[in-house]
């Protein structure tokens, strides 16, 4: 008997166990992957990794029932069934779910995850499973990221080059994750960076978490001038951002490979440096774990079952119309 997921309004559920995963308004019981806000809310009971407790509680203070689980530990869940989390390298502590029932089998929810080693996250791991249920932001062929080093090299070139023009290199990144894994990739170029103080804020956590970052890269948060100023893309409006002197501006995100990009985010520059697997390493990641039965979820969802269907794979996009395909003569079966 294979697992049974529903798709609902507010997430994806397990009734076999009556737990929810990534759960996004408040429920009972759910399994939070990582502290990003979109998958984070004020439930009754959450199960996480250690750095993802952590980051909760300072994102989204409150009481709760925590069940932290440390990367391979194997714990019971309930009676027929065993948890194991392993590390997702989405971000710092995100974890993956690997449940074993005794009448279901083995399935794998990745939550956000990626395959390319990040700087500032656990490198992810890929466990075998019967049943995986995947997320696919970038489930296009069309989203195939560079290597990291050579954007990094980019965004490096544009940070001296706005600096030795007297202007400020403003990074757009989010606060938790991609700001971080800025901070570790401009330490080699010896530029001192100014984090907001959202940014800043999460990077201690880090911090007390272990994570060490370049002595001296990190300002005090009023200190612009003749820095890179990494922010969210949401202050551009701020009083804080108003004082940036000069800035010049760039997104640092996995969407830069869409064509107008730059104009479409206002920005002078944008960089396609992302914490989600792109299109190869999604087709790899299923490759390695070879279940009998994928689910999608989010972004391309639809376009990367059929993709995986025409691969001969049994693929659904869980809450989505899912089309069947007639394979013409020629066609890969």
């Amino acid at each position: 008997m294979s697992w049974q997921v529903e798709s609902q309004r507010n997430g994806l559920r397990l009734p076999q166990i009556d737990w929810w995963l990534d759960a996004h308004r408040p429920v009972a019981r759910s399994f939070v992957s990582h502290a990003h806000a979109d998958h984070v809310a004020r439930h009754r009971e959450i199960l996480c990794s250690p750095p993802t407790a952590r980051l909760v509680r300072a994102r989204l203070p409150g009481r709760r029932e925590e069940h932290i689980l440390p990367f391979g530990q194997t714990e019971r869940l309930a009676p027929d069934c065993t948890v194991t989390l392993h590390p997702a390298g989405h971000i710092l502590g995100s974890a993956q779910i690997l449940l074993e029932h005794t009448a279901h089998g083995r399935l794998l929810y990745t939550g956000d995850f990626k395959l390319r080693p990040g700087l500032a996250a656990e490198p992810c791991a890929i466990p075998p499973a019967d049943t995986l249920i995947m997320e696919t932001t970038f489930g296009r062929p069309r989203y195939t990221l560079p290597p990291s080093a050579e954007v990094f090299a980019a965004i490096v070139a544009f940070c001296r080059d706005a600096l030795a023009d007297g202007a400020t290199p403003v990074l757009f990144a989010y606060s938790l994750g991609k700001s971080q894994e800025l901070l570790a990739g401009l330490a080699d170029a010896r530029l001192p960076v100014t984090l907001h103080p959202k940014a800043l804020e999460i990077t201690r956590i880090y911090e007390e978490l272990g994570f060490a970052f370049a002595p001296g890269a990190i300002f005090d948060d009023t200190v612009t001038e003749d820095r890179v100023v990494v922010c969210p893309s949401q202050t551009a409006d701020s009083a804080w951002f108003k004082n940036i002197p000069r800035p010049r501006t760039a997104v640092v995100s996995g969407w830069a490979l869409d064509d107008g990009a730059r104009y479409r985010y206002r920005c002078d520059a944008v960089f396609p440096l992302s914490d989600h697997a792109d299109y190869p390493d999604l087709l790899r990641f299923v490759e390695a774990v070879n279940p009998r039965r994928v689910f999608t979820v989010h972004g391309f969802a639809q376009d990367f079952a059929r993709d995986l269907r025409r691969l001969g794979r049994e693929a659904w996009a869980l809450g989505r119309d899912n089309q069947l395909e007639l394979l013409l003569p020629g066609d890969a079966e």
